[in-house]
This record gives C-alpha cells, structure tokens and sequence, in this order.
C-alpha cells in the first residue's frame, strides 16, 4: 500500500477556557459562585472585591493646614483636675454594677452599637439528661446504669435498643442485670421532657398521658387507646374504636384531641438543625402595572483589577511580568463571565415573568404551562443553558422566594382544546380538600369529577400522584368525626 500526503479541511467546536469558565459559573448557586470566587481571589493577586468600602480619612477642619488639631475644652472640663493614672483611680470612677453597657458599646448617638449577638448554645438531649441525673439522689451504680440508658437514645429520644442487648454490651464484671436496667429505665422516664425513654411511640404517648392530672378529660379513654388501639386512630377507623371501647363520639373526639396534644418525639427540641439561608438572584416588583425583574444587588459580588499590580504590570518594573500577565487577563475574564452570568439570569427571569404575570397577579391557579424550549426559543438560548440558569437561581416576589425550576411543569388537556399548569391542578385540589366536609371529605375519584365539570380532565391516578406530592393523606385518613 502507498502512503501519500494529503490535506483535509474540517470544522470542529472548541470549548476555550474562558467559555468553560462562563458554562462552569453559570450553573453554580449564589453560595457556590460566592466560594469559587474567594479561592480565585486568594490565588490571583491582581483581582479583588470592590464590595468593601476604605475606611474614611479624618480630614483637618478649616484653617489647621496640616497641624494637629485639638478640641477646645470647656471652661468646665478646663478646671478639672486630670485622671490619675493609677489603677485604684480607674477602679473608682467605674460603675460596675450597672446594667447599662460601658462607653465603648454606646455610639456617639446614645444608642447601643451593632456588635454582633451570639445565640446562646442550646444543651443536647443527652447533656441536659446529664444536668438531672447530676442532681438526683440515686447512687453511683444507679448513676452508671441511668447514664449507659442516656447513651443508647436516639435522637428523638426513643431507647433505640432492647435492654437485653444493653445487657450484653455491658461488661460481665459489673455484673448489671435486668433488674437494674429496668429500674434504671424508670429512672429515666421520670425525666423531662416527659417521655424520653420510651421504646416506642405508643409508650411515649402513654407516659405523657400518665403525666398528666388524673382528672384530665378523657384521660383514661385516651390511654387505652394509645395502648392498645393506636393503629386503628391512625387509620381513623372510628367505627371500630366506638365499637371495642364502648364509647360515644363527643368521648372519643376528646380523646383523639387529648392525644393529637402529644410530642411523639420529645427530643426533637434539642436537635441542633442548620439553618440555610437563600439569597435570591433576582427581585420581582410590579411598576406601572407590569411586573419588571431587576438584579438583586446584594447577590452580585463587585470585582475589580488591583491598581498597583496592574501599574506594575504596565511599567514592566517586576521580573515574573509574564506571570502576571496571565492572570490580568484570567482576572478580566473572571469580571467579564461573572456579569454575563447576570445579565443572562436577568434575561431568562424577565422571560418568565412576562409569560407567567397572572400567576402574580391570581396565585398559582393562573400558573401556565412552560418549558424550557419556550424560553430558549425566545431568547435564542441553547435549551441546557436555560437549564442551568434556572437550577438554584431563585426571585424574591411578593409571594415569596422562588427557584426559577418552580415556573415550569407538565400540563393537561381542557375540553375546550387548551392546556392547565400542574402547579394550577395542585393548586385547585388543595383548595378543593380545604373546603371539604371533613365528615364525608373528597375521594380521589370524586375530585377528578369535580374538576372535570371545571373542563379540567384528568384521570383518578393523576388525582392520587398529584395529592400525594402535596403530602395530603388519602380519603380514609382525612375523616374526622
């Protein structure tokens, strides 16, 4: 075979690293861009944030001309004699037992100054468990049993584990029996919060009810229920309850409010749960009757070019200038992909918000449908680049935060040929359920019937998907009496 030269001309896409850089920083949240951006910053010397204003400089009043200037003292404060220097005369003008906070935390106005607060640490469950046992008159062996029971709790509070296993786990040479734990157990189900210890709901919500005054309404019905026919008040089988226990509704309605009173997980209290904050991307405001998107400027970090490194930089006075160079111009692309990720969020909002302005207007039972290729069509974006400008991007509106992701959903058909939102169906059945009779509430099927007569057709099943990511229970569990 002959091997011969040839030339070929052909087209291929090439990603830059400065268009990977604008898709990569497109798709990050408000949180994840403001991280990626301080690990830029600590690397590159020649940007920085123009986000923190210089602290002003003390200008000299009229006349000083650059002298040191002293504040003329009142004839009063002239005939005072001066402050010792001495500790003891310090100690002496001091009020230390007032209440109010000391001249350094007062602004020049009177007014107390912005320090920040610090919340105060809330003990866990087991820690506060730890604070009584300390305090009780039990002995030292009772002490170590109630304290291992302490350290078997989940959570919640609940004993995760039978005492038989505690029993295995413990040394032989201790020599703990079943005695012991189980008095130990007692121990710690006299404990506050009431409850702690049980091993399952139905024993939480017993020893509540035991808790509580012997006079309580209802009390004893409520016991009986939670012992041994808490699975059928779950399943609202009411019929069978009246029947096994012999009660009329207004006891058994009493009962079942005595109960629904309960915390059947007493140790949730001390569960220390991360708060996440969302900083919204875009601000949604209606002006002159038309709802206009506008950037939020407390979620736009504010870069710039440090001035002295880019003198340096023009003056060629530095040895490693080449180095220098590149990261100007890495620092140029940063600032540049950073506000196309704006104005290309700011685009894709006011798109939504123009198509979706009854929602704004009437609540999510105006929601139209929409899909991305309506938006990308529109703006003359690619369908994954609207994507990912609506993927952890959220609006502040006047009803409430929203991710861009929550404006697009499925739809269904209308017998009038048109299309609904599934946001709108949602939105029609919790309304539906709300005013429902809660003698006699609404089947599934009874709810495809009422929307049906609304020109909504939408089958049984749909009914059930949709209830069911609204979290409301099905029919049987939304019976009361």
């Amino acid at each position: 075979m002959k091997q011969t030269l040839q030339l070929k001309l052909s087209q291929q896409l090439t990603l830059t690293p400065q268009l990977q850089q604008s898709i990569r920083l497109l798709q990050l949240s408000t949180l994840e861009l403001n991280q990626e951006l301080e690990t830029i910053l600590a690397d590159n010397p020649l940007l920085e944030r123009d986000d923190v204003e210089p602290e002003p400089t003390p200008v000299p009043p009229n006349g000083a001309n650059g002298e040191e200037y002293t504040a003329p003292q009142s004839e009063a404060a002239a005939n005072e004699e001066p402050a010792s220097d001495s500790p003891e005369r310090e100690s002496a003008d001091i009020d230390w037992s007032s209440d109010a906070p000391s001249s350094a935390a007062r602004r020049e106005d009177g007014e107390e100054s912005d320090y920040p607060q610090l919340a105060a640490s809330t003990p866990t469950l087991g820690e506060y468990l730890m604070q009584q046992l300390a305090l009780s008159q039990l002995s030292d062996r009772d002490k170590s049993v109630v304290n291992t029971l302490i350290a078997a709790l989940d959570e919640g509070g609940y004993l995760s584990q039978s005492l038989e296993e505690i029993a295995d786990m413990l040394p032989p040479e201790l020599d703990v029996g079943m005695d012991e734990l189980q008095i130990g157990l007692h121990y710690l189900q006299s404990f506050d919060p009431t409850g702690v210890g049980a091993r399952t709901p139905a024993e939480c919500l017993e020893l509540q009810l035991k808790a509580m005054p012997p006079e309580t309404p209802e009390r004893g019905l409520a016991i009986s229920i939670v012992r041994d026919h808490l699975q059928a008040l779950a399943t609202h089988d009411f019929a069978r309850l009246k029947r096994q226990l012999h009660c009329d509704d207004d006891s058994l309605r009493e009962a079942q409010h005595l109960i629904q009173s309960l915390n059947p997980h007493p140790g949730a209290a001390y569960t220390t749960n991360e708060t996440r904050y969302i900083v919204p991307d875009v601000i949604v405001k209606k002006v002159k009757n038309a709802w206009v998107a506008a950037l939020n400027p407390d979620a736009m970090p504010k870069l710039r070019i440090n001035r002295m490194y880019a003198e340096i930089l023009q003056n060629k006075q530095h040895a490693a200038s080449g180095q220098m160079s590149n990261q100007l111009q890495e620092a140029r692309w940063l600032i540049k992909n950073v506000q196309q990720r704006f104005d290309t969020i700011l685009r894709v909002t006011q798109a939504i918000v123009e198509r979706q302005r009854h929602f704004f207007d009437h609540g999510e039972v105006a929601m139209r449908p929409l899909v991305l290729r309506e938006i990308a069509d529109t703006l003359g974006l690619h369908e994954s680049t609207v994507s990912r400008v609506t993927t952890q991007k959220f609006m502040a509106t006047p009803r409430g935060i929203l991710e861009l992701k929550y404006f697009f959903g499925s739809h269904v058909a209308t017998e009038t040929g048109g299309i609904c939102s599934a946001t709108a169906i949602r939105a029609l059945l919790k309304q539906l359920v709300s005013a429902e009779d809660c003698k006699k509430p609404l089947s599934d099927s009874k709810i495809a019937q009422v929307l049906g007569e609304q020109g909504i057709v939408v089958a049984r099943r749909t009914v059930a998907k949709y209830r069911e990511s609204l979290n409301i229970p099905p029919v049987s569990m939304r019976k009361s009496l």
